[in-house]
């Protein structure tokens, strides 16, 4: 939710609490009054009619705030979907004026003479120019209403950085300043002339176009009856009239809501990027980088192929895998995939895909590959990307170098000693001082006292050992069979130690932090998957009475549950543990999955006994080493 909805909802929940106290303190003065309730010295109440009163009275008051708050949030979400609602009314209004417009022309064509046909023809391509050139005439002068000049406009920007090393804060400001006035006085400039060049193509050509509506044969021509054909066209043209000016209107509907959205994301947004942080300067560039998020990734073809023989490793070990699980050999055919696809990866990664036709054609080479190998598939690749090169003899722009901002971007932070996260929830960037991590860090392990320091002795090596020698134990025993024992069992150059991050929790007040402990290589982490992949289904198959996955499911199952059980003194609530991880014991915690197992009545999960999946967990829950800050 943005702050605006949050803070719609809190004045509705704080309106309906103040509401619910002067409810409850006029009741209790009116019943002071009447002498309709008495107490004794006790303050228990008495027996009989009195009781009913006020066991009404009680019950109505829980209601009243119930319905407020009921009320509150039809409202919130009616304000919610208004454009939704907005937008579905238009199309159905846009699909009824191009149905009645087609039966419209369909009349036309019966009744209409030939000059007046060939009239229709002449004047059918130069209406569709002109509804186009008018909307964009429409919507440019809104768009200088609303404040909102198009990108061609807006991405123009004059600025540059200036040393503050050398140069004072406040002189360097002031000439930031100029920069955003010289900036502004150009985008000023550049949006007049674009208006009023819109506006004359758009005067020329409805000139144009009513001086041959005017025009229209209406008399009588060679044997033709010509005044039902013009009265069916004056007809169809009003029609036509209606759609171009629904179709406006939408589009103009859609500028407002966008206009809407950036103000609600980007309230303050500025030509110059504002500080973020103290001591960090951002220029606009650096800021627009942030702004992108995590999602956002630049074409960096030295990364690429750093990542590249590692990823289509992995990709050719799941292939083998699924392959062997349906008890099929590969074979050869998966290695010549994995080169051919190398080979492609490494060309579109180190060519400039700014034309449009290489997508274009690249797709069509896929869809008809059975036709192409793959020497056709890169002869065309590098057709394309020579092509691209020179488009129309224009020179292709520059692309900006991601690579150097992101150094540059490091540095800022390092020097002033700033963290920057992925926040927890709307997975936006999130910049904090290491201080204040550090700070929360140490109040959060404090709090949960889950947690001891072994100082800088490093547990990695014997943690190993101890991993390795117990399984090893389970193996002799028989507990385990071999080939388990070689699937668990972990090598000093594959395993490293678990680390500790955080997350920070950005939508929720003075920004908590969320503990992560990324084990990807620790030594128990191939025991874990073993005993989730184990367990995760029978425990699916006993919670799935209670347990909801998606937003439809749940829609469904609340209906369901409402025809019986829904009624006035039904108050919805939301449970959230705070610390989940830290606050199960690790006794209870084997106890309970112990519990969960002898209620399945199962001697054996997959051929293993069920002790062994005991003893499993407990080593896992209790070598549980990570590092955190060195």
């Amino acid at each position: 939710l943005t702050s605006t909805e949050i803070q719609f909802i809190s004045i509705g929940i704080l309106n309906t609490n103040i509401v619910a106290i002067q409810l409850s303190v006029k009741r209790a003065r009116s019943t002071i009054a009447t002498g309709s309730v008495e107490t004794d010295t006790d303050d228990e109440l008495e027996t009989g009619t009195t009781g009913a009163v006020l066991t009404t009275t009680v019950k109505n008051y829980v209601r009243e705030p119930v319905e407020r708050i009921e009320k509150y949030i039809l409202e919130y979400i009616h304000f919610c979907t208004q454009h939704v609602k907005k937008t579905a009314q238009t199309r159905i209004q846009l699909a009824k004026a191009q149905m009645a417009e087609f039966k419209a022309l369909e009349d036309f064509e019966q009744i209409a003479t030939p000059a007046q046909w060939n009239i229709h023809f002449i004047l059918k391509p130069k209406v569709k120019i002109w509804s186009t050139k008018n909307k964009n005439y429409q919507l440019l002068s809104k768009r200088v209403q609303l404040d909102m000049p198009p990108k061609i406009i807006d991405k123009v920007d004059f600025s540059f950085k200036i040393d503050e090393s050398i140069i004072s804060q406040y002189e360097a400001q002031a000439m930031y300043n100029q920069m955003r006035q010289i900036t502004k006085d150009f985008r000023t400039q550049a949006m007049t002339l674009y208006v009023q060049s819109a506006a004359r193509e758009n005067e020329i050509l409805s000139n144009e176009t009513n001086g041959i509506i005017e025009r229209f044969p209406q008399e009588n021509d060679d044997g033709f009856n010509a005044e039902p054909g013009y009265a069916a066209f004056k007809q169809y043209h009003e029609l036509r009239e209606k759609r171009m000016k629904l179709e406006i209107e939408q589009s103009l509907y859609f500028l407002f809501e966008q206009r809407v959205e950036s103000e609600t994301n980007n309230p303050e947004e500025e030509i110059i990027a504002p500080t973020l942080i103290p001591n960090i300067q951002l220029t606009e560039e650096e800021h627009q980088l942030l702004k992108w998020g995590p999602k956002f990734i630049f074409n960096d073809p030295k990364t690429a192929a750093r990542r590249r023989l590692t990823e289509l490793a992995t990709l050719k070990r799941k292939i083998e895998k699924c392959f062997l699980r349906k008890k099929v050999s590969p074979g050869r055919p998966l290695q010549q995939f994995i080169v051919e696809l190398d080979v492609l990866l490494q060309m579109l990664h180190n060519i400039s895909t700014t034309s449009k036709n290489l997508n274009r054609n690249l797709d069509k080479s896929l869809v008809i590959g059975n036709k192409m190998n793959q020497n056709d598939i890169i002869e065309l690749i590098n057709s394309q990307a020579s092509q691209s090169q020179v488009l129309n003899g224009v020179k292709v722009k520059k692309k900006k170098n991601y690579g150097r901002l992101v150094k540059r971007l490091k540095h800022k932070f390092k020097l002033a000693n700033v963290i920057l996260q992925k926040s927890d929830k709307s997975k936006v960037f999130h910049l904090g001082k290491v201080e204040d991590y550090c700070k929360k860090s140490k109040e959060y392990m404090e709090q949960t006292q889950a947690y001891k320091c072994l100082g800088k002795e490093d547990p990695l090596p014997g943690y190993i050992q101890k991993t390795n020698k117990y399984l090893l134990d389970l193996r002799l025993a028989k507990w385990i069979t071999q080939k388990q024992y070689e699937l668990l069992s972990t090598k000093p150059n594959e395993v490293e130690l678990a680390h500790l991050y955080y997350l920070p929790k950005a939508h929720k007040p003075g920004t908590p932090l969320r503990p992560i402990i990324s084990g990807l290589k620790h030594p128990t982490i191939k025991i874990s998957k073993f005993l989730d992949d184990l367990l995760k289904p029978l425990f699916d198959k006993m919670a799935q009475e209670t347990t909801v996955t998606l937003g439809f499911e749940l829609v469904k199952k609340l209906k369901k549950w409402s025809i019986l059980n829904m009624n006035g003194n039904t108050i919805f609530c939301t449970i959230d543990v705070v610390d989940l991880y830290t606050m199960i014991p690790q006794v209870e915690g084997v106890l309970s999955l112990k519990k969960m197992l002898d209620c399945l009545k199962l001697k054996k999960v997959d051929n293993l006994k069920i002790e062994t999946i005991i003893r499993l967990s407990r080593f896992v829950m209790k070598n549980n080493y990570f590092s955190y800050d060195g």
